[in-house]
């Protein structure tokens, strides 16, 4: 081999130990802290309040839904959908479906003269 290749090999590996190194040592922000506060500070600058964005989901679902897009690991994911489910937990009720008004219901009685 020639020690062109060599030197490549060698900074290939170099760089890929350098950025699992940099993975290893990040940490989670979120950790430990309690989920009002994980509300607070994620999810108040759009949402005035925690009631009703759980919408009689499960819990199981709305814990994938901010895993996926919202938190930053799975104990800060549970920890918020629990908080979600607990505030919603009195709204289990399923909602009736609206009624949608008919055509005849725009129209006057009588026609207009």
């Amino acid at each position: 081999m020639s020690p062109a290749k060599i030197g490549c090999g060698l900074l290939v590996v170099a760089v890929l130990a350098a950025l699992s190194g940099a993975a290893i040592g990040a940490q989670n922000l979120d950790q430990g802290k309690p989920a009002q506060k994980l509300f607070a500070e994620g999810c108040a600058s759009c949402h005035r309040s925690p009631r009703g964005l759980a919408k009689g989901r499960f819990q199981l679902t709305l814990y994938l839904f901010l895993q996926k897009h919202y938190s930053s690991g799975s104990s800060s994911a549970w920890a918020l959908a629990s908080y979600l489910d607990s505030v919603d937990s009195g709204k289990r009720v399923a909602a009736k479906p609206a009624k949608s008004a008919s055509r005849t219901s725009f129209r006057p009685p009588a026609p207009v003269r």
